[in-house]
């Protein structure tokens, strides 16, 4: 199964936190990865929420908000003395090296653009060296449109992460929200009822969808109420108002149960009409009851044919349902994080008596706690 033009095709990553070397890891269109606890799955998502406020010119802030560099580079700043990484997409890459310096923050060494395309031959394109924060922004608005800096910057800039754990009474997704905010899913959902609102009127066939699917895993829910409120100060808001079957009363979003209203962010993540080109999630299971994981797993196959999807997950019932070459094997080695695909054809013999979550409890895959 390949990749879209935009999505991921190989990764590397060097001194960053436990993964000390990732040489070119291939990633498809659908990318599972499995792994005990702390073994580094949630830093692989963690490299991608820095490189998404890199491209946005806040890695010092972001690097601020971890602690300092030296909680973020492998080890610490004694042990490793920079952060390098290369991202292959198309016939596009982003190359960049980070360096820690003394007030705790980082100086980007090098920053590179990368082209191989059939006519042209492979090309790499420097950003400078020395600078606070990325150049790669500023490049791409002085760029032509079409070009590297275009490319790279518009690709990087759509691969989201999602992540619906605060459920919260003071959860975004419960709140009150404005009307407007309505153009995207945001990561943590809480523009939720503006997305929902604008998709009953843009997309119907797709509410449609969301609502169906959403039943099937909440069998009590019958629609949503989004009824936007104009303020005195003629700004609209709305909230995430609910009705349950044989009932024609509005009910709150506090009133549904957090894995239930995680599945509902979950859905609509999974079935948004214009999606981005790659979609990450850490552990979507969390919550979740075995039929509702069962259906997550058919949301994230169906929603692999339209977009990249990353997952990370701990859930037997979750890797039942997909195939051994979705698996992205995550462990720890001397240390350090190791990530391993596997060839589905070694285990062809195990398949004809096992389940992949069996095999994965097992350890026949590998990705269990080690004695």
């Amino acid at each position: 199964m390949s990749t879209t033009k935009n999505s991921i095709n190989r990764l590397t990553i060097k001194g960053f936190k436990s993964i000390q070397k990732l040489d070119r890891l291939h990633l498809d269109r659908l990318n599972v990865l499995i792994g005990a606890n702390g073994v580094g799955k949630s830093n692989f998502v963690s490299y991608f929420r820095m490189l998404g406020e890199m491209v946005e010119l806040r890695l010092q802030n972001w690097t601020a908000n971890q602690g300092s560099a030296d909680r973020i580079v492998s080890f610490g700043v004694k042990e490793t003395k920079e952060v390098e990484s290369f991202i292959e997409f198309g016939l596009n890459g982003y190359k960049f090296e980070l360096e820690p310096t003394v007030d705790g923050g980082f100086s980007i060494s090098d920053e590179q653009l990368f082209f191989d395309g059939p006519y042209y031959g492979k090309k790499w394109i420097p950003l400078g060296s020395g600078h606070k924060e990325a150049k790669l922004k500023e490049k791409f608005k002085s760029s032509a449109k079409g070009g590297e800096a275009d490319y790279c910057y518009s690709s990087i800039a759509s691969w989201k992460i999602f992540h619906f754990h605060d459920t919260s009474d003071t959860a975004g997704v419960k709140r009150m929200g404005a009307l407007q905010d309505n153009e995207y899913l945001r990561p943590d959902a809480s523009n939720l009822a503006a997305y929902l609102y604008r998709l009953s009127e843009d997309a119907p066939d797709v509410y449609d969808q969301i609502l169906k699917t959403i039943r099937l895993a909440i069998p009590f829910f019958d629609e949503f109420v989004l009824k936007p409120r104009k303020l005195k100060t003629e700004e609209e808001q709305i909230r995430l108002l609910w009705k349950q079957k044989d009932s024609d009363y509005s009910l709150w979003p506090s009133q549904l149960s957090d894995g239930s209203i995680r599945f509902i962010c979950l859905v609509t993540a999974l079935l948004q009409p214009d999606p981005p080109s790659t979609i990450i999630i850490d552990e979507p299971e969390l919550g979740l009851h075995p039929y509702a994981i069962t259906l997550l797993g058919s949301l994230l196959r169906s929603a692999a044919t339209r977009m990249q999807v990353i997952v990370s997950t701990q859930s037997v019932p979750l890797v039942n349902e997909f195939e051994i070459e979705d698996l992205i094997i995550v462990e720890r080695e001397d240390g350090g994080t190791v990530f391993k695909r596997l060839d589905e054809d070694e285990f062809s013999t195990w398949l004809e008596d096992y389940s992949v979550g069996e095999l994965w409890e097992k350890n026949v895959l590998g990705g269990r706690p080690r004695k």
